[in-house]
């Protein structure tokens, strides 16, 4: 296929780079970043988007998503895709949707797991809203790009199940860190707490994939002093949009709000930016009870 891809950061470029090492002819934009390898140059979002079969969006947040899709749409023809893997608010996400359909374009929301890891590796899980047919062309990209790619729904579907995924794992992490530093002050050994928990009733990604616990578990960003896997701003940002989300639909989210109100002191007032969200273990562990 001829493919544009706009947002060629951290995600963006590897995510490129395997569908041009698959062989699809791509042409891409960014403000700052490097091309990639392999990956054709362009001057503006709306260059890279001329002729193109298909235009992959990887962007900051919604704001930025309408206005790149306001400059991309004139330039794409009728029956291509528009295709975005950012995560962002479900209401841009289906804004977008409705002025791709006004210019005959199919529309896409495809945010992902996975993190900069699973980009490269070409393991990411796609979380897909819009058409059918829109989804049936966009899957043969899915595969390069991802192990896995879940069609939920119509417009919106994708960022919606994006946003509930990762509340869940802000909550998780919060609580496994909590957990951790609570059995430090217990005199319970790590890495039995980690026997005990990963194979009972308390197991979890945030444990048993991800443990926040250095030399306990698979390897982990905290074995590599919290450099990020996934940054605590990236987990602030999704559990801001959760919250967000919650409050458009009178949704009742105690646990994630208090989530996202311990990620937000992290990052904003304490030292949590720069670090992995699974830096909240030596945080709880150097407080007190409050």
């Amino acid at each position: 296929m001829k493919i544009g891809f706009i947002g060629l950061g951290n995600m963006g470029a590897p995510m490129a780079t395997n569908l041009m090492k698959a062989g699809h002819a791509v042409t891409g934009f960014d403000l700052a970043a490097a091309m990639p390898e392999g990956v054709a140059r362009a001057e503006t979002a709306a260059m890279a988007a001329a002729d193109q079969e298909v235009v992959i969006t990887m962007l900051p947040n919604g704001a930025i998503l309408r206005s790149v899709a306001q400059e991309v749409l004139p330039e794409m023809a009728a029956g291509s895709v528009l295709l975005d893997c950012s995560t962002v608010d479900v209401e841009s996400a289906r804004a977008v949707a409705d002025m791709a359909a006004a210019s005959g374009v199919l529309a896409l929301d495809a945010p992902v797991s996975g993190g900069t890891g699973g980009a490269s590796a070409g393991t990411l899980t796609f979380m897909v809203g819009g058409s059918d047919d829109a989804f049936a062309i966009a899957a043969p990209l899915f595969e390069i790009m991802g192990q896995k790619a879940v069609h939920c729904g119509a417009s919106g579907a994708g960022q919606a199940a994006k946003i509930c995924n990762n509340m869940i794992l802000g909550i998780t992490m919060a609580g496994t860190c909590e957990a951790f530093a609570l059995a430090d002050k217990l005199g319970l050994d790590r890495g039995k707490m980690f026997d005990v928990v990963s194979t009972s009733s308390g197991y979890s990604w945030s444990m048993n994939a991800y443990c926040p616990a250095p030399g306990v578990g698979p390897q982990s960003p905290a074995d590599n002093d919290y450099r990020p896997g996934f940054a605590a701003e990236l987990m602030l940002k999704d559990l801001r949009l959760s919250q967000q989300a919650a409050g458009a639909v009178d949704a009742d989210t105690p646990m994630g709000q208090r989530a996202t109100e311990i990620y937000e002191a992290f990052v904003m007032h304490e030292d949590g930016k720069g670090m992995d969200f699974s830096a909240l273990l030596p945080r709880f562990a150097a407080r007190g009870r409050s």
